[in-house]
């Protein structure tokens, strides 16, 4: 599972630092190049538990097109790796340096190059954090819906290489839905464009699709088109406390079933719910086994609430409270965004999961989760977007005791069991990197890979590009 350093491109231990530095400098400025070691290594990994990182030859932070084909030129040329990274906000490792590698950061890349509400786009550079988009689209009557949890920070380059997704994709979809077209660096230098900026467009195959989740492994995306949505109306929040987690899960398919759209349907269990407690007094209710939120962003919500309300009724809700306004339905997100940050407290170290599974699913999966969590004795908070059933099982744990280690690896590990079992994924929106090689074989099977191996050929000849992650 964990990637050994014969597994790394060796070509790189031969080319010294010196000139591989030299030639990069030949095209970058000074100050695009790091290679104090103590500046790189901040630069060596995502935030990925049981992940190894490798001590990359240098840093490289291009401003221009014509510096990322620079550095793709001359990693070619010298057949060294090149790791390609956003914010570092992953939680999979596809960010982690290798040994020897170039690491390209592409965050000076920070551009909004062009918004259009007529065509209802925008054009931005990868290194485009996704609240900053948010609020420059928004200032137009327009939204660009996709919004991982980490969207204060995360980029619109790493969005597009790990397909995010984020709390509104029942409603909206994921990062994959709004990548219309791409300007790519192959790993000879060579710019590509895919993809288009019209509303419709089907000429040869979609290489803008491929492109979009593939970790940096066939190319570096340094333009987007990106699609935009007119702006919603402000989204109520309603909250439904139940007596058991089957029972959330029935009201989540007895929503789906009846045809609603709400714009989030989010599930915290009762180990969420007091941590989120315990670290800021939120006074949500700890006597519940679990909180179902529940946004409608429609011309009536409150309406649409009510509908929905009943529905959690039926399917045994204890207590069901719709929001008044904007603020209280602000409160209740804040509850839900800070269940990471709360598990994490609980114990020091977290392995976040995201296994989606089919909604009628979604039960067994919960249910499942607390049986590994009594099997290895570890406390496991499990928060989902569970109008689309991705879920984020969190292995809570201590990062400085081994034995502990070892139980929350096998529990997570055999939370992805299963998920498969139920007919699900592995990953729903965090993608594959280094913490999920090994599931991914599982999953697409001898053919799948050899296939997907096949592409990345292709793309990457020499296996420059983000080696050792995905397969």
């Amino acid at each position: 599972m964990i990637m050994s350093r014969s597994e790394a491109r060796s070509d790189a231990d031969t080319v010294s630092a010196g000139p591989l530095v030299d030639r990069l400098l030949g095209g970058l400025p000074a100050d695009a190049v790091l290679t104090d070691p103590d500046v790189t290594a901040s630069y060596a990994h995502d935030m990925a538990s049981f992940c190894p990182a490798g001590r990359p030859a240098a840093v490289v932070l291009p401003r221009t097109v014509e510096q990322v084909q620079h550095v793709m030129r001359t990693a070619t040329e010298l057949r060294v790796p090149v790791v390609p990274q956003g914010a570092r906000t992953g939680l999979s490792g596809a960010a982690n340096a290798t040994d020897g590698c170039i690491v390209l950061s592409l965050t000076r890349m920070d551009r909004i190059l062009e918004i259009s509400p007529v065509d209802r786009i925008a054009v931005v550079e990868p290194g485009v954090v996704n609240a900053a988009l948010s609020r420059a689209v928004g200032e137009h009557g327009l939204s660009y819906p996709p919004d991982p949890s980490s969207w204060e920070t995360c980029t619109i380059g790493g969005n597009i290489g790990t397909a995010s997704g984020g709390l509104c994709c029942v409603k909206y979809g994921v990062t994959a839905e709004y990548v219309l077209g791409l300007d790519v660096v192959l790993a000879d230098g060579r710019l590509m464009s895919t993809g288009r900026r019209t509303a419709k467009g089907v000429a040869g195959y979609d290489l803008t699709r491929l492109f979009v989740g593939s970790e940096g492994s066939l190319g570096i995306v340094v333009r987007a088109v990106l699609a935009l949505r007119p702006k919603p109306p402000a989204q109520l929040v309603l909250a439904a406390e139940f007596s058991s987690g089957a029972a959330a899960c029935d009201a989540v398919c007895r929503i789906m079933a009846g045809g609603h759209v709400p714009s989030l349907l989010e599930l915290m269990d009762r180990t969420t719910v007091k941590a989120v407690n315990d670290m800021a007094r939120m006074g949500l209710p700890e006597s519940t086994e679990a909180l179902l939120l529940a946004a409608f962003d429609t011309t009536d919500p409150a309406a649409d609430l009510a509908a929905v309300g009943a529905l959690c009724e039926a399917a045994g809700a204890t207590q069901v409270v719709p929001a008044e306004d904007a603020a209280e339905s602000e409160l209740l997100l804040q509850a839900r965004r800070m269940s990471l940050p709360a598990l994490e407290a609980v114990r020091g170290t977290t392995m976040i999961d995201d296994v989606c599974v089919p909604r009628s699913g979604l039960g067994e999966l919960i249910d499942g989760v607390e049986r590994i969590s009594e099997k290895y004795r570890l406390t496991i908070g499990v928060v989902a977007h569970a109008g689309d059933g991705n879920t984020h099982p969190t292995v809570c744990f201590d990062a400085t005791d081994a034995e502990e280690s070892r139980r929350a690896r096998e529990s997570f590990d055999e939370i992805m069991a299963l998920g498969l079992e139920l007919g699900g994924t592995i990953t729903g929106e965090h993608g594959v990197g280094v913490l999920k090689r090994e599931w991914l074989a599982r999953e697409l099977g001898p053919v799948g890979v050899e296939m997907q191996r096949a592409v990345k050929k292709v793309f990457d000849p020499l296996d420059i590009l983000n080696p050792g992650k995905l397969f």
